[in-house]
């Protein structure tokens, strides 16, 4: 099950999404619930939730110093903010912050829990297309770290940038380059650059076997400048030329 922090000061509010969201029917369970942002703090570092909903302004620490705090302590939580209509510009800030949406007081019966739901829904539209995409990259279980997401998702979506480097993902993540390559390589027992080397070679393949493409226009296509370097990489993963697994396909 999902398992979610609640932290919130206005008490009745607090207790109406504790004690009224039907929590079981989306697979979430609450594990603690805070009604400050310092005691919030603690019970998500004490706990790791897998969202948190949280209102933004609130005693002893705001909701996004909150989440900026653990976010320098690699906690990286989906979240939810809570926020009265005269603090919308703060929601914005929550873009970088992982927010997955941002709630307006007071939100209407059945409002959060269709918020929750859609991150259910992209959350396992994530994970199956990773699975299909990857077969051979399969995270630990019980690891879910945002950040490795995060990177998993922008390498898929890039790795067709002659550019793409180390450091073009940790500035996308906005934290260093080595701690991502420390956290990539704990959590998927790849290299950052391992893994965008096997998204160019498969998708190669898939374009070699459209035989309409020469090789050195897919080369291009996945990110390769340089044509010797992409069959030298090509042969190395497939033990064929891409010319030959073209052949072989055609």
């Amino acid at each position: 099950m999902y398992k979610v922090v609640v932290v919130e000061d206005e008490r009745l509010v607090r207790q109406g999404i504790v004690m009224e969201t039907e929590w079981s029917l989306m697979d979430c369970v609450v594990v603690g619930e805070a009604d400050n942002g310092e005691d919030g703090y603690e019970i998500i570092k004490k706990y790791s939730p897998d969202l948190v909903i949280t209102d933004i302004k609130m005693p002893k620490m705001t909701g996004l110093e909150m989440m900026e705090r653990l976010r320098d302590e690699d906690i990286m939580p989906y979240v939810i903010f809570l926020t009265a209509y005269d603090d919308f510009v703060y929601a914005q800030q929550a873009i970088r912050l992982n927010t997955v949406d941002y709630l307006l007081k007071p939100f209407k019966d059945g409002q959060l829990e269709e918020t929750i739901r859609t991150l259910l829904e992209k959350t396992q539209k994530r994970r199956e297309a990773e699975k299909e995409k990857n077969p051979e990259l399969q995270l630990k279980k019980g690891d879910k770290s945002k950040y490795i997401e995060d990177a998993i998702a922008y390498i898929d979506d890039n790795y067709a940038n002659p550019e793409l480097s180390v450091k073009a993902v940790a500035e996308h993540l906005r934290i260093s380059e080595g701690h991502l390559s420390h956290l990539f390589r704990k959590e998927t027992n790849f290299t950052v650059m391992a893994y965008v080397t096997n998204c160019r070679i498969r998708a190669a393949k898939n374009l070699l076997k459209d035989y309409t493409y020469k090789v050195y226009e897919v080369a291009e296509m996945v990110g390769y400048r340089d044509i010797t370097y992409f069959g030298m990489i090509f042969k190395k993963h497939v033990e064929v030329t891409p010319s030959e697994y073209q052949d072989r396909h055609r």
